[in-house]
């Protein structure tokens, strides 16, 4: 008989980084969108979703107070959108492969690889993922287009990544 799948609940937090969206100039759209992207990604797996979005300016103190509460709080996957770039403000991926135990270079390259040879600013972002103990971290750009680029890849792992994190081996 086939295997019956457990529902696992997942805490997925979400930090937007921009300076023009925490002072209220516009809103912030790429946090949003990656909710409802991973949202409609998880609804075949065992894994059902709480999540919980933030928003900071672009500020390395704030992002890495952010990033150490959610692993402190048990957070399964934190994704971060903005400041991936190599603009004067974009902090993101510095301050979090400091925080790293293990990164996961490969889905980054591969992402930048793929959409860089149509779109050759895309070979321009630094995003990085990687491991800080059981929490996954993922670093995106900010605008709405890369953030479907990014998250469909990384839904494509994501199911075996979260068992391999747990040590649950499903080769």
């Amino acid at each position: 008989m086939g295997q019956t799948l457990t529902v696992q609940s997942l805490n997925i937090r979400i930090i937007t980084l921009s300076d023009r969206a925490a002072a209220g100039e516009y809103e912030d759209l790429s946090g949003p969108e990656i909710e409802k992207l991973l949202s409609a990604g998880l609804e075949s797996t065992p894994w059902r979703a709480a999540f919980e979005r933030i928003l900071i300016p672009d500020d390395a103190d704030q992002l890495k107070q952010q990033i150490e509460q959610a692993k402190k709080d048990g957070v399964d996957v934190i994704f971060t959108t903005g400041g991936t770039g190599i603009g004067p403000r974009d902090i993101t991926p510095d301050v979090v492969a400091a925080l790293l135990d293990r990164e996961i270079p490969g889905i980054m390259e591969f992402i930048r690889m793929k959409h860089g040879e149509r779109l050759p600013s895309a070979l321009l972002s630094r995003s990085v993922a990687g491991t800080m103990g059981e929490t996954l971290v993922y670093t995106l750009p900010g605008s709405i287009k890369a953030v479907r680029e990014y998250t469909a890849e990384i839904l494509r792992t994501l199911p075996h990544s979260l068992l391999m994190i747990q040590g649950i081996d499903a080769h």
